[in-house]
């Protein structure tokens, strides 16, 4: 396929494939709040995700564990920044399986903000949660995106005990943007030792990682992220484009074009991993299940 260059930014109006659609948006959110009666955070909301109109209207979402406070300062980031954030609520797990009965789902996506001021990172919090929905809803499949833990192993070993179906850790961005995207706690070698050491804890829990583009990144660049991740037997990826959350954060150096994210989508695929979602509005947890399923489906035809 001919392979579009990237387009430089030269002003913040976004080009045509970028514009998301948020079908009576203030509607939804409402209707959506309505079925979880439950007051928790969504990372849709949160991290002014561009696909909220998409997913409630089918009435999924990506739920954020530990409240809406990070103590990271992660530049693309916009969800809130504190040294120290409120207390956990000791009884989110029950909010959590009553929000998930009352959406009837059947796949999960749960993420998390950083917790550095606890002792464990919060793992212990996280592991309840995924345990509750286990236990009580047993049909759920369960996906969760999890911090770096500041590398801890034995908080690692609390969430894969807690018996998730998929761990996801984000890589973020190519080696050499780290420092300036990530928070200079995060780092690329870290986050690629934590998705070995699932790996290498429990071979059957499936990985996953997300890498944004638009940061000012080289093609070269990408393809050695993609290569490092498939080195650590991740097992399936996101790509998506960097969008400014607001004027606080890192700026957008280049839209990168449909036809090139789906370069690098055959490129992921050649590279060995169960699925690719890459686009312009991809995110790490867009159409999870819808994705999982069909790697599931692949493989065991496969078998």
């Amino acid at each position: 396929m001919t392979v579009v260059p990237h387009t430089p930014v030269t002003h913040q109006r976004k080009p045509d494939w970028i514009r998301s659609k948020l079908p009576a948006a203030g509607n939804l959110v409402q209707k959506f709040q309505d079925r979880l009666q439950t007051p928790l955070a969504t990372v849709c909301q949160e991290a002014n995700c561009p696909n909220q109109g998409e997913c409630w209207n089918s009435g999924t979402a990506t739920f954020m564990l530990m409240g809406d406070f990070c103590t990271r300062a992660c530049r693309f980031c916009a969800v809130k920044t504190a040294k120290t954030p409120p207390p956990l609520d000791d009884k989110e797990a029950d909010k959590l399986v009553t929000s998930l009965e009352n959406l009837k789902l059947k796949y999960v996506v749960l993420t998390t903000v950083d917790r550095d001021d606890l002792e464990d990172q919060g793992a212990a919090h996280i592991g309840h949660c995924i345990e509750t929905i286990r236990k009580r809803l047993p049909e759920i499949i369960v996906e969760i995106l999890i911090p770096d833990f500041q590398g801890q192993e034995r908080a690692l070993r609390t969430v894969i005990q807690s018996g998730p179906h998929v761990i996801g850790h984000n890589l973020e961005c190519t080696r050499n943007l780290t420092r300036t995207v990530r928070d200079p706690r995060a780092g690329y070698d870290q986050s690629l030792a934590v998705l070995e050491k699932i790996k290498l804890l429990s071979s059957s829990i499936y990985t996953k990682s997300s890498l944004m583009l638009g940061f000012g990144e080289t093609e070269a660049e990408v393809l050695e992220a993609m290569q490092d991740l498939r080195s650590v037997k991740t097992d399936f990826l996101t790509l998506g484009q960097y969008l400014q959350p607001n004027q606080t954060k890192l700026p957008v150096h280049e839209y990168i074009p449909p036809e090139k994210f789906e370069w690098f989508k055959e490129k992921g695929l050649a590279l060995g991993f169960g699925y690719v979602a890459s686009g312009p509005l991809v995110r790490s947890s867009y159409k999870a299940a819808e994705h999982f399923i069909s790697a599931q489906i692949g493989q065991d035809k496969e078998e």
